[in-house]
């Protein structure tokens, strides 16, 4: 295992400096807690740093195969590695499970993408993208479990903390770790604390910290797209370790509440993951920010059909 540090992160940062959205942050309403709105990141989701971190390093060591980069995913890292691919002019072979959502399906083939349907689960895609690695030579990538990656999520954090004065934690939803991982590990060197969110159907996280290592779980979940992991990667247990993060569970209706309530009130349209982090801090969530305490949570991802957000009476 890869024992992510901030160093990673600043490389990341300057590789990826130029290439991706500085995020945007708004004030969630009164106190001091703000949105950081890393939906509107290229691709739609944060998935964008870490895929252009990977592959730039890679360029840099002369690592980029002819046979392009393969990458397994619920959908989000794949339209991230297909961007970024077609950027730096290499194909891009992308396993999806074969009941992803058709948004993501049809931008992933608007983005140049070869995209191959697997089983009904991100673990039976990835083993398919491995197969397909080793056949072919193809660079493998990876959602979420790869240092690269997660140093290129990570950078996320030094931009909130940049337009966010103060900031005392960053809320993120959690599914392989990628994000999480990144984030903790710049926010554990600014002293700032980290909140992982998980939904309560798709804890790969949560389980792993209560049986004291990484396991498999079941995923249940109206965030399984794109929180759909089974288990969490090894440096995202080790992140969650830490005094400095606290790790959470909300239901399903939570999140699709605070999905609507973002649509409702304030016409932003998220995935049911770019969501779950906000759904802690609803009323009746499991996260109470202190009165002095300023907390940012980050609304992840919005590669959705909005249809579902309009309310018909």
């Amino acid at each position: 295992m890869h024992d992510l540090t901030y160093g990673d992160v600043e490389k990341a940062a300057a590789r990826i400096a130029g290439r991706t959205r500085p995020v945007a942050v708004t004030p969630a309403g009164p106190g001091r807690a703000w949105l950081a709105l890393e939906f509107m990141q290229h691709t739609g989701s944060f998935k964008a740093r870490g895929a252009w971190n990977f592959l730039a390093a890679h360029r840099e060591a002369g690592t980029l195969p002819p046979a392009g980069v393969t990458i397994a995913s619920g959908g989000n890292a794949g339209l991230a590695c297909a961007w970024a691919a077609r950027q730096q002019g290499l194909p891009a072979t992308v396993f999806l499970p074969g009941n992803a959502p058709q948004v993501k399906v049809d931008r992933l083939r608007g983005y140049g993408a070869d995209v191959r349907l697997a089983g009904t689960e991100y673990a039976e895609a990835l083993a398919a993208c491995e197969e397909f690695a080793r056949t072919t030579g193809a660079l493998a990538s990876h959602a979420y479990d790869h240092p690269l990656i997660a140093a290129g999520a990570g950078t996320l954090l030094d931009e909130i903390r940049a337009a966010v004065p103060g900031l005392d934690t960053v809320v993120v939803a959690v599914g392989g770790g990628g994000l999480f991982a990144g984030v903790a590990a710049a926010a554990r060197h600014h002293g700032i604390r980290t909140v992982a969110v998980e939904p309560a159907g798709s804890r790969a996280l949560h389980a792993a910290l209560e049986a004291g290592h990484v396991v498999d779980v079941t995923v249940d979940s109206v965030a399984a797209d794109a929180l759909g992991a089974r288990r969490v990667s090894e440096t995202a247990l080790a992140a969650a370790r830490h005094a400095d993060v606290t790790s959470l569970l909300v239901p399903d209706e939570a999140v699709t509440a605070a999905r609507q309530a973002l649509w409702d009130e304030r016409r932003i349209a998220v995935e049911p993951a770019g969501a779950t982090a906000l759904a802690a801090l609803t009323p009746g969530g499991p996260y109470v920010p202190a009165e002095d305490e300023t907390v940012t949570v980050v609304l992840c991802g919005a590669n959705t059909d909005p249809a579902d957000l309009v309310r018909r009476s």
